[in-house]
C-alpha cells in the first residue's frame, strides 16, 4: 500500500501542498487531475524524493520513506516517467534496457557491455512487447516521441518497479501511439504493481484508470470513480471558476 497523510509543501510563502492526504493499494490505477498549478507533479517530486514536505508522512508498504534519498526509494521499486524523456539519448535502445536490468547492482555500469550476452534474450523479448525489436541497435535519440515514451515504460517494467509515477505519458503524441502506450500500460505492467497517472487526456485515463483524483489549490478536492467525477459540478468550477 502507498499512504499519503497530510503532507505539506511550500516555496517560500507560496503553499504547493496544503494537507493533502491520499492512499493506494495493490494493484489500483490511480489517475490524477487538477488545473495547472494544483500540485501534480509537486507531489510526484515528494513521492520520488526530489522535493521534501515539511510535515506529513509518506509510506510505502510499512516502510516510512520521507528520509530515503531517491535512489532509496527507486530500490524500494518507486519507478518515474518524467515529462520530459528520462532516455540516455546517445545509447542504443538495447543499453538504456540494459541499465535497468542491471541498475540494482552498484557495479552496474562495469557490467552493462559483459551483460550484454547475459541479457540479450530478455531485452529482445521487452522490445517485441513493444515493437521497437527492429530498433535494438539504433540509438535511443533517433526514435519518436512515442517510442521513446515506450522505451521509457518497458525500462521501468524491466527494472521491476512497484509503484510507477507516470507524468503524462502520452504528452505530444499522436493517436496512434497513445492506443499504443495504453496497450503497454495495460498489458505489461504486473497487476500488483500501483499506478498513479498525470494525464491531460480524460479518456485515456477512463480507459486505464480505476478512479481519479482531482487537485486543486494542493489539496484533494474530488475522488471517485472516473464517471462520477466527469459529472461533478465541481469539476468546471476547478478549472473554469465559478457559473456566476
Amino acid at each position: 500500500m502507498l499512504e499519503i497523510d497530510n503532507i505539506y509543501y511550500s516555496i517560500g510563502e507560496q503553499i504547493i501542498l496544503d494537507g493533502l492526504s491520499l492512499k493506494a493499494r495493490s494493484g489500483d490505477r490511480v489517475g490524477i487531475i487538477g488545473p495547472n498549478g494544483s500540485g501534480k507533479t509537486t507531489l510526484f517530486n515528494c513521492l520520488s524524493g526530489f522535493n521534501s514536505p515539511s510535515t506529513g508522512k509518506i509510506s510505502f508498504g510499512e516502510t516510512e520513506v520521507l528520509k530515503y534519498s531517491p535512489s532509496s526509494r527507486a530500490n524500494l521499486g518507486f519507478g518515474r516517467l518524467f515529462q520530459n524523456f528520462g532516455i540516455f539519448r546517445e545509447m542504443t535502445v538495447e543499453e538504456n534496457i540494459l541499465i535497468a536490468l542491471e541498475s540494482k547492482n552498484t557495479s552496474f555500469l562495469e557490467k552493462l557491455f559483459r551483460s550484454r550476452r547475459k541479457f540479450r534474450p530478455k531485452v529482445e523479448y521487452y522490445l517485441s512487447q513493444i515493437g521497437l525489436e527492429d530498433k535494438i541497435n539504433d540509438k535511443a535519440g533517433s526514435l519518436s516521441g512515442g517510442q521513446l515514451r515506450l522505451l521509457e515504460i518497458i525500462r521501468l517494467i524491466a527494472f521491476g518497479a512497484k509503484l510507477f509515477l507516470l507524468d503524462e505519458p502520452t504528452a505530444g503524441v499522436s493517436p496512434k501511439m497513445k492506443s499504443q502506450i495504453l496497450k503497454a500500460l495495460k498489458n505489461l505492467i504486473p497487476s500488483e504493481a500501483i499506478v498513479l497517472l498525470i494525464e491531460h487526456d480524460i479518456n485515456f485515463m477512463q480507459d486505464f484508470c480505476d478512479r481519479v483524483v482531482v487537485l486543486d489549490m494542493g489539496k484533494v478536492v474530488i475522488e471517485g470513480p472516473i464517471g462520477e467525477v466527469r459529472g461533478d459540478s465541481r469539476l468546471q468550477e476547478i478549472y473554469f471558476g465559478s457559473k456566476e
